[in-house]
């Protein structure tokens, strides 16, 4: 889980960064390396420059003339106040204990009792004024079915009653067409979607009675043949409802981890003995070697892993990582994604939230780019990969293990099962989970080794930070475990079977309140490739090492982690830290086409338009994933203003002074080069809302005030450019209304006979007179 983050950034990053004007950055050049100027201004051209070393540590370094200053005040840069992005999961702090949620109260102002796993975060509920029975969601109106709570049902049975009171009324988003629909030819949420009027007619039949029926995409009635599946063909590891029943009632049955865990208290239990003996030293000290017993089975052979500079992760980020999120990330060019966080413990007991994050969609089945540049494992087959990883969090080995054991089984779409083991949120650290098992890391292990031995052919991983405490990392020693075992166990056991580490460069107690440690993740880089060699030589005096214990033949890969923000950030961490490839949270959340940028090696100034673009997709995918009914919309509009709460701390480079960007500056007060861009920076909710208002006033303003233009057009040709700008910005509703006033204008000016068409444009459609 990569939770967002917010640090600053160390004064030897700010000085080693370059003017755009100065040095035109390139991958092939990493950010190390740059050449370093002169404190003192230089003069070129007989313009002063001003030095990097101007900069303010902390802020984004904007350009003059995009600064808003007040009227008598100066044009001084004001150090922002530093983003918490703790406060993103809202759990663990006092203050947010003791601010609490007016509705958690009950009588007399007192307290209720909080019960499930997340007490520390509350959200509102959203659902329909009056519930519409299961029974009629999607039938016509006069065939219902019979509903098997007969007249006990609390829920309504007359769909125009429905439609008039029980729902608010159809949205008019998107012409009032329903998404969902659009894409797969059938809306799955029946009466109860909010475009259902796209969707359904009137039928009146022979004896004079009318009926409302649902349509598909062409127009047709729906059949009634009791299928009320989800029309969403692109969605994997859908895990059937009775086996999420089954997990609930204990009636799923883990023969091999029931084996495992068996043998592996057994073993426990000899070797705590012989630890606690040998440490006495007593005369009768159990040999544990001579004690020990062999496993019930051996780990399977395991599918072989790539991680390269073409490959760069999206890191498993905390609500944010969701399904619709990932599908555009991968859209943008991620090549490797993982799922948010899973409990193991829900997993098991079949809670259907859990198993939903498990959900992923086709496009993150293909396989990643493979140049084969990089270190490839023997045996590796690039068509058989794909990108979809799943990550939990346990704080027992048996529950990591047999979660391992249920995802391995019933998710048949999934490249890795990833362990959290740096999570730094106060309820999963309290429970022993999370990055609590830095602190433990003979658990790390036996966890490790029974999800490697129950996994099937899925490869485990794991993702950690630097430690716990500033004054104490941990991590080298965790990872050098990992990669070989204990010295006890392995002469005997062999590799635990860990095919690849992510190291976050950050700790626990450090949180997000300083920019991540590269530094270290290089040492640790440079330790891996030591340990990829020693494990080579790992044999024992009776037996060569069990090659199913190695994962990728021997080789554990190495993943970095922390504060990546552009394609130069990237290629150097690739290049000088040595890493295999760069996993990215919070950077992809605020610009998603990082991985565009990282692709063809240099910036992109997206255009408010574009960005725009992108949150109109996120809201398509997020209908498609989760529903156009009351539900899925505000499952939308929830995770949407969660994703706008980073989107809009992007700064357009065209607007910066100095590059690359840092993702720790905060910028000043600035204005954007139009009003789109502008709103889009706010940190206000409200100025987002009047993005919508923004758009659709171009609509008002062809719609209402059309006959006027045209009536202009006639007589002035820049006015006729400036009536293409407009249409091309209102929606197709009104375009198309609007297109028949321009040639009923053309037409009665004198101007002849003038067709206006449309065309396909690169980033949307255009209209052309």
């Amino acid at each position: 889980m990569e939770p967002q983050e917010s640090t600053k950034r160390s004064q030897d990053e700010i000085h080693d960064t370059a003017t755009p004007q100065q040095q035109e950055p390139t991958h092939d050049e990493p950010a190390s390396k740059r050449q370093r100027f002169d404190e003192s201004a230089e003069t070129q051209n007989g313009t002063t420059k001003k030095s990097p070393v101007d900069r303010v540590k902390g802020v984004a370094p904007i350009k003059a003339e995009y600064l808003i200053v007040a009227p008598g005040q100066s044009a001084k840069v004001v150090v922002p106040d530093v983003i918490d992005d703790d406060e993103a999961e809202g759990r663990g702090t006092i203050e947010h204990q003791q601010q609490g949620d007016s509705r958690d109260a009950g009588k007399g102002g007192k307290r209720k009792k909080k019960t499930g796993q997340n007490k520390e975060r509350t959200f509102g509920t959203f659902s329909d004024a009056q519930r519409l029975c299961n029974s009629v969601a999607w039938t016509p109106e006069f065939s219902p079915r019979s509903c098997k709570f007969g007249e006990r049902c609390n829920g309504l049975h007359d769909i125009r009653k429905y439609l008039k009171e029980g729902r608010r009324a159809d949205l008019e988003t998107f012409g009032g067409k329903c998404p969902t629909l659009e894409k797969f030819g059938k809306c799955p949420s029946g009466w109860r979607c909010l475009f259902v009027s796209s969707h359904s007619k009137e039928v009146e039949h022979e004896d004079g009675r009318k009926e409302l029926v649902l349509t598909d995409k062409d127009g047709n009635t729906y059949p009634d043949d009791g299928d009320t599946g989800d029309a969403n063909t692109e969605v994997v590891n859908n895990v059937e409802g009775q086996i999420k029943i089954d997990l609930s009632r204990k009636r799923v049955q883990f023969e091999k981890s029931d084996k495992y865990l068996r043998w592996l208290e057994k073993d426990t239990q000899i070797f705590r003995d012989h630890h606690h003996k040998q440490k006495d030293g007593g005369a009768e000290a159990l040999d544990y070697r001579a004690m020990y017993a062999e496993p019930p089975f051996k780990p399977s052979e395991k599918k072989r892993l790539y991680f390269g500079r073409e490959t760069p992760a999206l890191a498993p980020l905390t609500t944010q990582g969701n399904l619709p999120f990932r599908r555009l990330c991968v859209d943008l060019g991620c090549e490797l994604t993982y799922s948010e966080m899973a409990m193991g413990m829900p997993l098991l007991q079949g809670a259907k939230s859990d198993w939903t994050l498990m959900r992923a969609h086709k496009s993150e089945t293909t396989p990643p780019r493979f140049n084969g540049d990089g270190p490839v494992a023997q045996g590796y087959d690039n068509s058989k990969d794909l990108k979809f990883g799943a990550q939990i969090a346990a704080n027992v080995p048996w529950v990591a293990i047999k979660s391992t054991e249920a995802l391995a089984r019933f998710l048949p779409h999934l490249r890795l099962i990833d362990l959290n083991c740096g999570c730094p949120i106060d309820m999963l650290y309290k429970s022993g989970a999370g990055s609590a098992l830095l602190d433990a890391p003979s658990k790390l292990e036996r966890m490790i080794r029974g999800m490697n031995a129950v996994s099937d052919d899925v490869p485990i991983t794991a993702k950690i930070r630097m430690g716990v405490r500033d004054d104490k990392f941990t991590a080298q020693k965790n990872i050098e475990r990992l990669a070989l075992g204990s010295e006890e166990h392995r002469d005997i056991l062999g590799a635990p079977g860990c095919a690849a580490v992510t190291l976050h460069g950050r700790t626990r107690q450090q949180r997000y309140t300083r920019a991540a440690n590269w530094e270290y993740i290089a040492e640790t880089a440079a330790m891996i490739k030591r340990l990829n060699e020693k494990t080579d030589s790992l044999t024992d005096t009776i037996r060569e090492v069990d090659e199913r214990t190695l994962p990728n033949g021997g080789r554990m890969f190495f993943i970095g982690n922390g504060d990546c923000y552009s394609h130069i950030d990237y290629f150097d961490h690739v290049d000088n830290t040595k890493v295999d490839t760069v996993m990215i949270g919070r950077g992809a959340i605020i610009k998603p086409w990082i991985y565009e940028e990282i692709q063809t090696g240099q910036y992109l100034d997206k255009s408010a338009t574009e960005r725009l673009g992108y949150i109109e997709k996120f809201a398509r995918y997020g209908m498609e994933a989760w529903g156009s009914d009351e539900l899925g919309i505000n499952y939308t509009r929830r995770f949407l203003l969660e994703f706008l709460s980073f989107f809009s701390r992007y700064v357009p480079v065209g607007l910066l002074e100095y590059l690359p960007p840092s993702i720790n500056e905060r910028p000043p007060a600035y204005k954007g080069r139009n009003e789109l861009e502008t709103l889009l920076a706010s940190k206000d909710y409200k100025d987002w809302i009047k993005i919508r208002f923004v758009h659709v006033s171009f609509d008002l303003l062809v719609g209402l005030f059309a006959d006027i233009l045209f009536d202009i057009l006639v007589r002035c040709s820049s006015a006729r450019h400036l009536l293409r700008f407009l249409l091309r910005l209102s929606t197709s509703q009104t375009r198309m209304r609007s297109r028949r006033r321009v040639e009923r204008a053309c037409f009665m000016g004198g101007v002849g006979d003038v067709k206006v068409v449309r065309y396909e444009k690169k980033g949307g459609k255009s209209c052309r007179g």
